[in-house]
C-alpha cells in the first residue's frame, strides 16, 4: 500500500480503507506512524519481519511502502514472494512525491513543457540523454551527487543557467526547499542542511515558484507551537494552527478531577429533572463534560433539559453542549465571558418566570462575577462545584527543555491558570519564543511572570488568539522578505540554532 509522499492527509480513501479492515501493519518507516489512526483497536504493529507469513496465517495485513509502491521500489521482489506462498494480495497505488512534492513546492512540472522525466540516481544513468530533454527532470535519490549531477548535464549540453530546486522533508512542515542553478549548486548547497528523503528538480518551471509557492508561505510555516491544554479541550485549535502550517503540541497544564464532595451535584441533578430550576448556565466544556457524565450515571441524557433555558459562555461551551444534545438558548454576541454573559441575561420577572433558580455547574476555582451579576438581576443561583482543577503532572524532559531553551517558536496562552501552571510544571518559556495571550488579564498575568507579550488577541476566543498568532507570523515574514533576508522561525534566533543559508 502507498503510503503517500509524506503528508498524512495525503492518503488515499482505499489505503484508509484497508488500514481500518487490517489485522496487522507493517511501518515502511517511522513517518508512517501517524498513518495508524485510521486502525482499529488492537492492530498489530510491527517495524520489520516476515509479512508473507502473518497473511499466510490468515491475517489481512498491509504492508506500508513510501510514495507510490511501484515506484523505485522492492514491490516486484515482495509480491514474487506472496505468489511463490499462494497469499492473495493487492496493489494499492499512493501518491508519489514525484508529483506532491513539486505541488507543494509551488513547481509545476508539466506544464507548458512536452516531457516531465523522473529519474532513480540510485541506478547508473545516462545523463546525455537527460540533458537532451526539454522537459523537467525530477531526481530521486541524487542529494549526495547533486554537484556531480549538475556538472555531467552541463557537460552535456544543460545550460548552467538552468533552474534547480533542492526539496527535502516534501509535503511535510519540516519541507525546506532552496532554488539554484546548475552552475550554482555547490556554492548553495554547501551550508542548506538537507536530509533524504529528498528531490531534485531540474527546468524552467521551477522560476515558476515564486509565482505559485502557497505551502512553505503558510503565515506559522513550521512554527512549533506550544498549546497548554488537553487533547479534548484544544482539537479545534489545534486544526486551525495546523492550516496555517504550525506543529501544534499538547501540554495540559491542568487536570480535572471530580469534586471532593458529590453530593452537591447529586443534589443538583435531582433538583433539574423535578424542575427546581429555570436556567442553567455552562461556563466551560468541562462543566458540561461534568454534567454529561452525571447524567449518564443516572441512566438520562439530553431530554432531562426539556423545559429549561439554558445559557453557554462561549462557543466552544456551546459545542459541547450541541455535541450532547442541548442547543443553547442564551450566547453572548460580544465578549465571551461572564461579563458578556450577564450583559445579555434577562432580569427576572416573577410574571413571565415560574421559578427564579439558576444552577452554575462550575469549577471549583470560578469567580464570583456571574453569581454577583445574576443576583443583581433578580435571579437566585445554585453555585454547585462540578469538578475540581489541579495542576497537571510535568511533561516529560524533552518538553521541558525545549520550552526552556526555546525549541518552541510559540506558546498560546488561553488564561491566566494556564501561565501559572505552565511556569510551575515546565519552567518559562525562553525569551525567543513569541508568547501570545488570549486578553489582558492573562496578558498581565504573563508579564508578571516576566514574560514579554508578543500578541493578543482581538477577542476572548482560542480560535481568535490562533488567527491573532498567524497574522503576526504572516507580519515578520514579510518584514524578513522586505529586508532581503530568508524567513526564520523565532526558535532559529535563539543561540546555537542551527542556520540555513539563505
Amino acid at each position: 500500500m502507498g503510503a503517500g509522499p509524506g503528508d498524512p492527509n495525503l492518503l488515499t480513501l482505499r489505503a484508509a480503507e484497508l488500514l481500518g479492515k487490517a489485522d496487522a501493519v507493517v511501518l515502511g518507516a517511522e513517518a508512517h506512524a501517524p498513518l495508524l489512526r485510521h486502525c482499529r483497536e488492537g492492530v498489530e504493529v510491527a517495524t520489520e519481519g516476515d509479512f508473507v507469513q502473518r497473511a499466510a496465517r490468515g491475517q489481512m495485513v498491509v504492508r506500508l511502502c513510501e510514495g507510490d509502491p511501484m515506484l523505485f521500489s522492492s514491490i516486484v521482489e515482495e509480491v514474487a514472494a506472496c505468489t511463490a506462498a499462494e497469499v492473495d494480495f493487492e496493489i494499492s497505488p499512493g501518491v508519489p512525491p514525484a508529483t506532491a512534492v513539486l505541488t507543494y513546492a509551488g513547481i509545476p512540472a508539466a506544464t507548458g513543457v512536452p516531457e516531465f522525466r523522473v529519474i532513480d540516481a540510485a541506478q547508473e544513468q545516462d545523463w546525455a540523454a537527460h540533458a537532451a530533454t526539454r522537459g523537467t527532470l525530477v531526481i530521486y535519490n541524487g542529494l549526495g551527487d547533486a554537484v556531480s549531477i549538475g556538472k555531467a548535464l552541463i557537460a552535456n549540453g544543460r545550460p548552467d543557467t538552468t533552474p534547480v530546486a533542492v526539496s527535502s522533508g516534501g509535503t511535510t512542515t519540516e519541507q525546506y526547499t532552496v532554488v539554484s542553478s546548475l552552475g550554482r549548486l555547490q556554492a548553495d548547497l554547501k551550508h542548506a542542511g538537507f536530509t533524504e528523503p529528498a528531490l531534485i528538480v531540474v527546468g524552467e518551471a521551477v522560476a515558476l515558484r515564486d509565482k505559485l509557492s502557497w505551502f512553505e508561505t503558510k503565515p506559522l510555516f513550521g512554527w512549533r507551537v506550544l498549546v497548554p491544554r488537553t487533547k479534548e479541550q484544544s482539537r479545534g485549535l489545534v486544526e486551525q494552527l495546523t492550516s496555517y502550517g504550525a506543529v501544534p503540541e499538547e501540554v495540559p497544564t491542568i487536570s480535572v478531577e471530580p469534586p471532593r464532595t458529590p453530593q452537591q451535584m447529586d443534589r443538583a441533578i435531582k433538583g433539574l429533572v423535578t424542575g427546581r430550576y429555570e436556567w442553567v448556565a455552562f461556563t466551560s466544556a468541562n462543566a458540561v463534560k461534568a454534567v454529561r457524565e452525571k447524567f449518564e450515571e443516572y441512566g438520562l441524557d439530553a431530554r432531562a433539559f426539556a423545559g429549561l433555558k439554558v445559557a453557554a459562555v462561549g462557543d466552544a461551551t456551546a459545542q459541547a453542549l450541541v455535541d450532547f444534545g442541548v442547543k443553547p438558548d442564551l450566547l453572548p454576541s460580544g465578549e465571551q465571558s461572564s461579563e458578556g454573559l450577564v450583559a445579555e441575561w434577562p432580569p427576572y420577572d416573577s410574571m413571565l418566570d415560574p421559578i427564579n433558580r439558576v444552577l452554575l455547574p462550575r469549577a471549583d476555582i470560578s469567580t464570583d462575577t456571574l453569581v454577583a451579576g445574576l443576583t443583581e438581576l433578580g435571579w437566585e443561583c445554585d453555585d454547585v462545584t462540578a469538578y475540581r482543577t489541579v495542576r497537571a503532572a510535568p511533561p516529560p524532559a524533552p518538553i521541558r527543555e525545549a520550552i526552556k531553551g526555546g525549541g518552541f517558536d510559540a506558546v498560546l496562552f488561553t488564561s491566566s491558570s494556564t501561565v501559572r501552571n505552565l511556569v510551575g510544571i515546565a519552567g518559562k518559556p525562553h525569551n525567543v519564543t513569541v508568547i501570545a495571550v488570549i486578553g489582558p488579564q492573562t496578558a498581565k498575568t504573563a508579564e508578571e511572570f516576566g514574560l514579554r507579550v508578543d500578541v493578543m488577541s482581538d477577542k476572548p476566543s482560542a480560535s481568535a488568539l490562533a488567527a491573532a498568532l498567524a497574522e503576526f507570523g504572516a507580519k515578520q515574514r514579510q518584514a524578513a522578505l522586505a529586508a532581503g533576508d530568508t524567513p526564520r522561525r523565532p526558535s532559529q534566533n535563539r543561540r546555537g540554532a542551527r542556520r540555513r543559508a539563505k
